[in-house]
């Protein structure tokens, strides 16, 4: 039997380059009634704590660094007991959050997790970050994008350690080869799908950032 996904969303600010915005985060929970992992500790530990209900969890997966995203790692993993996981090319975005402390593990392309059963593939899709991440696990016919692809087109690209010509070719190479039926649970924002995005590739070309 396949996991299950909860959901919750979580609120607070986001950080970088001198400015800082108000945002809800969608927090991700992959699992059974016994264990999970969890994918962007976003704010507030304790809610997510919560949501977990007792189940073990074997990780918190950060899709990439920004403060927002990992906001809550930390201090969930101490409650936990629980690993941290970044790709380390975004080790130098989470420095700007945490300096004196590092993940507990790195995220490699390629590489699987699984959790009740069910095997999420990690997927390096460099752009709104350089370790940006998602998480595909066919079995829920689903991908965890972050903040790599949103209904409605790519993450944003305008702030230090991002590039829209790289996140296009990430969504394009990896992302837009999933089958069109897998949902996109996005970071921010409402669920879409891989095809409802796949035809508003050349609208993002033409724009640009």
């Amino acid at each position: 039997m396949a996991a299950r996904i909860d959901h919750l969303v979580t609120s607070g600010t986001f950080s970088l380059d001198g400015g800082t915005w108000d945002v809800d985060n969608n927090v991700w929970i992959v699992g059974d009634d016994t264990e999970a992992i969890v994918i962007d500790a976003a704010h507030d530990a304790g809610a997510i704590e919560a949501a977990l209900d007792g189940r073990t969890l074997r990780a918190i997966v950060c899709t990439h660094a920004h403060d927002d995203h990992i906001g809550a790692a930390p201090a969930l993993a101490a409650a936990t007991g629980a690993p941290v996981l970044l790709h380390p090319a975004d080790l130098p975005l989470w420095k700007l959050t945490y300096p004196e402390q590092v993940p507990d593990g790195e995220l490699a392309d390629g590489e699987t997790l699984t959790v009740a059963g069910t095997t999420l593939t990690v997927l390096h899709t460099p752009g709104h970050a350089p370790g940006a991440v998602c998480l595909y696990a066919p079995e829920l016919a689903t991908v965890f994008t972050g903040d790599t692809l949103f209904q409605g087109g790519p993450g944003a690209t305008g702030r230090s350690f991002s590039d829209f010509p790289t996140i296009v070719t990430s969504i394009t190479d990896r992302l837009l080869a999933l089958p069109p039926e897998t949902v996109v649970r996005t970071g921010h924002g409402d669920t879409t799908t891989i095809g409802a995005e796949a035809p508003h590739r050349q609208d993002w070309l033409q724009r640009g950032h």
